[in-house]
């Protein structure tokens, strides 16, 4: 009997580390702010400690995203990530880092991998040039989205987008995000933000199946 209390301990710790999600959520989990949205389906997303989460999700799930990082987000954090990013080249999906502005509305995608689709094609968008970062060339796509789901309920914003290139491609994948040159590129652009809402590195899949482990910083 003497044993069964250390037991007992260990059990909980245990369980207490890892959460699986099954419908959508928000708050803070070890330190970091996560997010977890989906509109249909049996995507999950599951909190491991510290900034790591995983992602699982199948073509049941038309539209998903989950990420963790932070709530405010900022425009000068550089952020790092590393990790397993399980798709193929078919498969419609974006990891990148996500945030939201207010005032104005802005949704933001600084784009590290994606699959079969490269938000630079987005319809009626206007492409704004590219710069470097990190060593990588960025290409910028301003987007409009029309009585759309935002933060602030269902609202007509632009949406930005840096997409690396080349890609990371698939598989294990790990780099960093230096968030104010890109920041710094869209101004000259006259691409502004406003005030942080939340800012994780994310996990998003569209209509496609895949698995991804992750660990931001």
């Amino acid at each position: 009997m003497q044993f069964l209390i250390p037991v007992v301990i260990l059990c909980v710790s245990l369980v207490d580390s890892q959460k699986v999600l099954y419908n959508n959520e928000i708050g803070f989990n070890n330190g970091f702010y996560y997010a977890f949205w989906k509109d249909s389906g049996s995507a999950t997303f599951t909190l491991e400690s510290g900034g790591r989460y995983a992602g699982n999700w199948t073509t049941s799930t038309n539209n998903w995203v989950g990420g963790k990082g932070w709530n405010p987000g900022n425009s000068w954090r550089t952020v790092n990530y590393s990790g397993y990013y399980g798709i193929n080249e078919y498969a419609n999906s974006y990891l990148s880092l996500y945030g939201w502005t207010t005032n104005p509305l802005i949704e933001y995608y600084v784009v590290e991998s994606y699959g079969s689709y490269s938000p630079l094609n987005c319809p009626g968008g206007t492409d704004e040039g590219s710069f470097t970062s990190g060593g990588a060339t960025y290409q910028v796509r301003k987007c409009r989205r029309t009585n759309a789901p935002s933060i602030i309920g269902t609202q007509s914003f632009d949406q930005y987008f840096s997409v690396r290139t080349p890609k990371k491609g698939f598989g294990q994948v790990s780099g960093s995000v230096n968030f104010a040159d890109h920041v710094q590129y869209w101004a000259s652009k006259g691409l502004p933000l406003g005030t942080h809402a939340h800012q994780i590195f994310a996990t998003e899949g569209y209509q496609s199946s895949g698995f991804a482990d992750i660990t931001v910083s």
